[in-house]
């Protein structure tokens, strides 16, 4: 027992236990206390205290085991996150004689809050990928098939690497292309429907709207449906438009030739005339070059043919005042060109084919332009001889008129006048010295004409006769 007290003494020695050990053994001397109640005593402080450092490595052992487990955990969910996030070289593991747990521990929270951060902002990027890929082929397909994103971002979320990153983001730049490619090809398409829609005066809402909804939408939220059965369907309605303005430009064009036979035929004046400017040029426009808003909508054709229904009927009233009106222009450009004018459309004669109904007005019309066209050319090639004509003929005139001047025995007189007529004497000698070499050449000219025709030179139906004073 003195060894027990002895052993505690050089435990507690120089601490406050030993101080208060000395206090005790000072207060058995007093009172008398027994070695063997000492030893008891001592021993069950030296018990006392035992279980005491029992519990406190206790207490240590299991902190030790939290840390252990606790920097593995991390440790581990280092490892993982790096392997997630294709991480290699970002945490590198320090030996662990030279750290304890604590700076163990205090190493590895600031690597793992880090990797977390970067697993929050990759997974957030992967889903703003993720979600644009979607949309795009979205709007490339024909049905929603957006329902798959979230569980597509929960398998991505077991490999959140650059590379995956980098693959998306390729992935997306080819869709980002075709859907750009897609959107110019439907843009262009939208801009050729409604420049036709325009020309052909058809609703462009109510034509896209047949192929899609979204084709109409003006507004910046709305995304135009770019899908394979969209551009087929303005394909085939750019067609389809194309063909109905074909259709409408030749039947536009044989109205326009009608109407336009119409005005001619019956001196429509300009007024008539003007309201139809607009279509006038699809005469002779190409078929790409008729732009002009409505020009070819129903409207316009229904008012062109309303307008070639009404001449033509006012037509026929007519007709016969136009027929005489063309065989009087006949017979004055005739008259002036000393020409006999076609018995066969004398105003007798028409009167009563036109009346029996035994010709049709038209074709009597056309005959007599016909005749019009070849009495101006005719006049044409008799110019130059009839010019000559008509000087030769005031030559012999002048002749005539001289005769009868010399056989005046008061020409001489100084009356009134008598000036005058001495000077158109002397020009209307002059003048009749040339006769015979006018006479020569009018011969000359109408033997030349007649040879290069092979039809005699006629004057109001009669060979001409060139002799002096005729």
């Amino acid at each position: 027992m003195v060894g027990v007290g002895a052993g505690l003494g050089l435990v507690m020695e120089g601490t406050s236990c030993g101080a208060l050990l000395k206090e005790l053994q000072q207060i058995w001397a007093e009172i008398g206390e027994s070695e063997g109640e000492k030893n008891k005593v001592l021993l069950d402080i030296e018990r006392e205290c035992l279980e005491v450092y029992r519990r406190k490595v206790d207490d240590a052992n299991r902190t030790r085991v939290q840390l252990h487990q606790s920097v593995a955990a991390k440790e581990a969910e280092v490892a993982s996150l790096m392997a997630t996030l294709g991480e290699h070289k970002l945490y590198m593991k320090k030996d662990k004689g030279i750290l304890s747990l604590k700076e163990q521990l205090a190493a590895v929270v600031p690597v793992l809050e880090n990797l977390k951060c970067k697993k929050e902002e990759r997974i957030k990027q992967f889903s703003d990928i993720r979600s644009q890929i979607e949309k795009i082929r979205f709007e490339l397909s024909e049905y929603d098939d957006q329902g798959d994103n979230e569980s597509s971002l929960a398998e991505d979320q077991h490999d959140l690497s650059t590379r995956k990153l980098n693959s998306y983001q390729a992935q997306l730049r080819a869709l980002q292309k075709d859907k750009s490619e897609r959107l110019r090809k439907v843009l262009e398409y939208i801009n050729e429907v409604h420049s036709l829609c325009g020309v052909l005066g058809i609703d462009f809402g109510t034509t896209v709207n047949e192929i899609h909804p979204s084709l109409h939408q003006n507004g910046v939220e709305q995304s135009r449906n770019i899908s394979n059965s969209t551009l087929d369907g303005l394909a085939s309605t750019v067609s389809k438009l194309k063909t109905e303005r074909k259709s409408r430009i030749q039947k536009m064009r044989e109205r326009m030739e009608s109407l336009c036979q119409l005005w001619k035929l019956m001196d429509s004046p300009e007024e008539e005339k003007r309201q139809f400017s607009k279509v006038m040029g699809i005469l002779i426009l190409p078929e790409e070059g008729i732009t002009s808003s409505g020009v070819l909508s129903q409207e316009i054709i229904d008012k062109v043919e309303a307008e070639v229904e009404r001449l033509t009927k006012l037509k026929t009233s007519r007709l016969k005042d136009i027929v005489m009106k063309r065989r009087r222009e006949l017979e004055e450009i005739c008259e002036n060109a000393h020409i006999e004018p076609d018995v066969s459309t004398a105003p007798e004669q028409t009167d009563a084919l036109i009346d029996s109904g035994l010709m049709d007005p038209s074709a009597l019309l056309a005959n007599i332009e016909s005749q019009i066209l070849k009495a101006k050319e005719e006049s044409l090639s008799r110019k130059e001889i009839m010019d000559r004509i008509n000087k030769w003929i005031a030559a012999c005139d002048e002749e005539a008129w001289l005769e009868e001047y010399n056989q005046d025995p008061k020409r001489y007189s100084a009356g009134r006048g008598a000036h005058i007529n001495l000077k158109r004497a002397e020009k209307a000698r002059i003048l009749v010295t040339k006769i015979p070499s006018m006479v020569d050449n009018l011969i000359n000219r109408t033997f030349a004409w007649e040879n290069a025709r092979s039809k005699p030179f006629l004057y109001d139906g009669f060979p001409c006769s060139f002799n002096r004073g005729a």
